[in-house]
């Protein structure tokens, strides 16, 4: 029993020594729960939206109060024309626009009856409903606390909806964009991860460093081949999207592609920084799926709306290179942008790219010892 209870002793001291496996069994759950807790919430808040008041009367100004009062919409911009509301969209500055059309109290005061027009950025389809869910319940209420309480004939206010970008609301519009992010970092990430580490523990990593090649162009030599094989995968991506999902191509395909080349290029950047700090392939692996995967899905804005969460984690999802390029296959493969509205993530994503390959060229040990 004592021999036992060394051998337990023993696996403690060894545990503690080892800071990854403490990491891994200590530090992780509480990251997990923490990030879990915040992003996982099936609510939209915080959304910009846009008013177009063409009555800019008593009742519409109070039924924008209502609205502005509300803690699913925040930021709102106020707009003056019909050519506005698909500038803003375009932009990505607002999820929903509410149009208010002229002699809305004058209509509401004889008529008894008065429209109002939401619409909303269907490019993702279940933001969108419930954005306009939102909006509706609001006027709803804003109708029935303002006009009828105390009158016997009802008012009604009619909420029009208009669906832009996806009409029909399928979720391939959101799913699809997604899918591309992820898929492309993931695969690109982990297959070059593993390219420097595999080399160390094969033995064959002395060949390299007596060859006469650059550190440079040794990392860059291990990158070639999979960016030509991502962009087969690109390819046949949009061609499954097109011709099998039936989701189109709205901007530039030639921009489109070369973003994603872009992006893919950054993955391999990263994956490469991952395996020049790496003494082994299975820490190389962990280290792409389960530190690419997690940010990935939670803070890219695929599955979860990023300005639902907390600003700190608003912040962390900057540096994730899948929320950029996500925003700028939404832009162009869905609402046919053109590099005007993508210059900045397009900026962010090259300065990734540098970035990455400059830390792992940096990282990349020319000496086995």
């Amino acid at each position: 029993m004592k021999q036992f209870r060394s051998f337990i002793r023993k696996e403690f001291y060894h545990i503690l020594r080892d800071r990854r496996t403490l990491f891994i069994l200590l530090g992780m759950p509480v990251i997990q729960i923490i990030i879990f807790g915040f992003a996982l919430t099936n609510e939209v808040t915080n959304s910009k939206y846009a008013v177009l008041d063409n009555a800019k009367d008593i009742v519409s100004q109070k039924l924008i109060q209502r609205i502005e009062a509300s803690q699913y919409f925040e930021g709102a911009t106020r707009l003056y024309s019909y050519d506005d509301i698909a500038k803003a969209f375009r932009k990505g500055a607002i999820k929903i626009a509410i149009v208010i059309p002229p002699h809305f109290a004058e209509d509401l005061g004889q008529l008894h009856t008065a429209q109002v027009q939401l619409v909303a950025d269907a490019s993702d389809p279940n933001v969108a409903n419930t954005l306009v869910n939102y909006a509706s319940a609001i006027i709803n209420d804003f109708q029935q606390n303002e006009f009828n309480k105390d009158q016997q004939l009802p008012y009604r206010i009619l909420a029009e909806q208009r669906m832009l970008y996806n009409p029909q609301l399928k979720g391939a519009y959101n799913f699809v964009p997604g899918v591309m992010a992820m898929v492309l970092l993931l695969v690109c990430t982990m297959m070059t991860a593993i390219t420097i580490v595999k080399e160390k523990e094969t033995g064959t990593m002395e060949i390299m460093l007596v060859s006469p090649l650059q550190p440079l162009l040794i990392v860059v030599a291990k990158a070639v081949p999979y960016l030509l094989l991502s962009i087969i995968n690109i390819i046949s991506i949009l061609l499954l999207s097109v011709y099998v999902l039936e989701v189109p191509v709205q901007g530039n395909l030639f921009l489109l592609i070369g973003e994603s080349i872009l992006f893919t290029l950054v993955s391999l950047s990263l994956g490469l920084l991952i395996s020049a700090g790496s003494n082994s392939q299975q820490t190389a692996m962990f280290i792409s799926l389960i530190g690419m995967f997690l940010p990935t899905v939670m803070f890219s804005g695929f599955m979860f709306p990023v300005e639902n969460m907390p600003k700190p984690m608003q912040v962390i999802s900057n540096i994730v290179p899948a929320k950029w390029y996500y925003t700028v296959v939404k832009s162009v493969m869905i609402k046919g942008v053109g590099f005007k509205a993508i210059w900045k993530e397009t900026l962010v994503l090259t300065a990734m790219l540098f970035f990455f390959l400059g830390m792992a060229i940096r990282n990349f040990k020319i000496r086995l010892a």
